[in-house]
């Protein structure tokens, strides 16, 4: 009886070290940036993160300027395993005069800050609305 415990075991560590290993970093899909005036802004982010329960899961997206100054930062409280990709927004993201270059970074519980960054230059925008794709 103990060789078939051990065996059960020894697949559900298996299995489970490999869906770890699978999810990797966070993934930055798109953006998208709408002008509520003022230098203020909503913006939509889509991630993609294969989410394997509370302890790896994509947990946070930023926008930044160029020195890496948080403009904007949106705390993610749960995993997403079953929606992905998925968006979520943040509104009200002040973007000082003059800066057009912000970037968009994400983060997961297990891997920290993605390398991936997603540059949007808002001087792009068309009508104050700008859509940005990896």
């Amino acid at each position: 009886m103990y060789p078939k415990f051990r065996t059960l075991f020894l697949m559900i560590l298996r299995v489970t070290l490999l869906n770890s290993a699978l999810a990797g970093e966070v993934v930055i899909v798109g953006a998208e940036f709408q002008s509520s005036g003022a230098n203020q802004w909503s913006v939509d982010v889509t991630l993609r993160h294969a989410d394997t329960g509370w302890e790896h899961y994509a947990d946070n997206w930023q926008v930044v300027d160029a020195q890496g100054k948080v403009l904007g930062d949106r705390v993610l409280y749960h995993p997403h395993a079953d929606e992905q990709p998925f968006t979520r927004s943040l509104a009200g993201v002040n973007i000082p005069a003059g800066v057009t270059t912000v970037f968009i970074t994400a983060h997961d519980k297990k891997h920290g800050w993605s390398r991936q960054r997603l540059l949007v230059d808002l001087s792009k925008a068309d009508s104050g609305r700008l859509r940005v794709e990896k």
